[in-house]
């Protein structure tokens, strides 16, 4: 399945390749079940943020949902929609459907890189160097990349992280994505946000990764190992899967 709209229609070859050959836009990809999208109204929030600052106007939540619900059709209930505006002018609003995603089933282990995403705030077009540095983590024996400046923890390549210390989830204090699960699960357990230094991370008992697609744990990081903690995993799954999702319509 891969369903692809621009502005509520099929795309034509001209309208495609002049906003996405330009490289600048912004996106927000989610995961939906049965219609229904967690967080709906912080991945709306998102889109109309990044527009005020790439575009210099806002986007209408409603105007999104309603393209959003036309992909989808009448006929897909569950996918991986991704939302993205492009264009160096005037934007369009892509919508892209694909088959449902779920996390990893093992924990991630994750190799180090120094580099940080331009405009890491914005959710933007263009990540090369995500791309490449976790391609370099492969061929280096591990699942991905985890982003450093200057020895501080900053997210992974495509998720954020979070640390467990005791009860709570510790998340990095560094210029990141604000990621949508990241922000469900602050409101949802005891959270907090310090710097977190790459040569202290073995001071915590466990780590894990978040992003639209789940929850998964994190095996090691360089060569600090964190052991299996299934029960701290569980109870943060837990609390990501008692979230409400909200209906696209």
């Amino acid at each position: 399945m891969l369903r692809i709209e621009i502005d509520g229609r099929p795309p034509t070859a001209d309208e495609v390749a002049p906003g996405l050959l330009a490289n600048y836009g912004h996106f927000t990809a989610m995961q939906v079940r049965d219609r229904r999208v967690k967080g709906l109204d912080l991945h709306l929030h998102r889109l109309d943020q990044a527009n005020r600052e790439l575009y210099g106007t806002g986007l209408d939540h409603d105007h999104v949902r309603s393209l959003l619900s036309h992909a989808l059709g009448d006929d897909v209930r569950d996918a991986a929609v991704r939302v993205i505006v492009f264009g160096l002018d005037v934007p369009s609003v892509m919508v892209v459907v694909r088959p449902p995603a779920t996390p990893p089933a093992t924990p991630q282990r994750l190799m180090s890189v120094d580099y940080t995403r331009p405009l890491p705030h914005v959710k933007h077009l263009g990540g090369f160097g995500q791309i490449h540095h976790g391609h370099r983590a492969e061929r280096a024996g591990y699942d991905d990349a985890l982003l450093t400046a200057g020895g501080v923890v900053v997210e992974g390549a495509i998720a954020n992280i979070a640390f467990l210390d005791g009860d709570d989830l510790v998340w990095p204090q560094a210029d990141w994505l604000h990621g949508i699960t990241m922000q469900l699960l602050e409101r949802a357990l005891p959270s907090r946000r310090e710097v977190v230094w790459l040569a202290d991370v073995g001071r915590f008992r466990s780590a894990l990764l978040t992003n639209s697609i789940g929850v998964v744990g994190v095996a090691r990081i360089d060569d600090v190992e964190f052991p299996a903690d299934t029960a701290a995993l569980a109870r943060v799954q837990d609390a990501y899967d008692a979230i409400r999702a909200d209906p696209v319509a």
